[in-house]
């Protein structure tokens, strides 16, 4: 039996991270993570001296999912409203696509969502959006309890289609009732 934990990254952890998850821009991954806007992944560099010290590191927007101890993917944390810090969403990537279908995600964001709710924010809502044609992450949503809450019609246009834009979340009294001890 696999061992599903998340956790804070660390410093030596850096490279590995940008290697494992952001260093191939034809990574499986940025297929389905919202392709539409045409992000790109950010240098080696920029990662172990920008981006993985603040969003990492001191902020810990993001942590570390790792399976038997070995780092395989992150889930992230942001806000919608910027410096407001009302409207939180979340976000998770499994970086091999030889881990999909494996339920590592279920188990990362249920972990992920019951941290942010105990300790994180003691704020009364988090959301997940996601787009209609990513429907591993619409099951997944489901599965780990998130209600659907909106579907904006045909406003993400991918490879000549428009997909719906798809509204998750969850009450955190909704949350912790379903989910007490974990």
């Amino acid at each position: 039996m696999t061992s599903v934990k998340i956790r804070p990254a660390q410093a030596t952890e850096l490279t590995t991270i940008w290697q494992l998850g952001f260093s191939d821009p034809q990574a499986a991954w940025t297929k389905w993570n919202g392709p539409y806007f045409h992000d790109v992944l950010p240098s080696q560099s920029d990662f172990e001296t920008v981006i993985g010290p603040s969003d990492w590191l001191i902020h810990q927007k993001n942590w570390v999912i790792t399976v038997d101890g070995q780092i395989v993917g992150s889930v992230n944390q942001h806000f919608v409203d910027g410096a407001l810090q009302r409207w939180l969403e979340v976000g998770i990537l499994i970086y091999d696509d030889q881990h999909w279908g494996q339920h590592i995600g279920q188990q990362a964001l249920t972990q992920w969502l019951t941290h942010l709710f105990t300790v994180g924010t003691a704020l009364p809502h988090i959301g997940l959006t996601t787009w209609s044609g990513n429907t591993r992450m619409t099951h997944l949503a489901t599965a780990v309890g998130l209600n659907l809450e909106g579907q904006i019609p045909q406003v993400r246009y991918w490879q000549g289609q428009y997909y719906d834009s798809m509204k998750y979340g969850i009450l955190r009294t909704d949350w912790l009732r379903r989910h007490p001890k974990i």
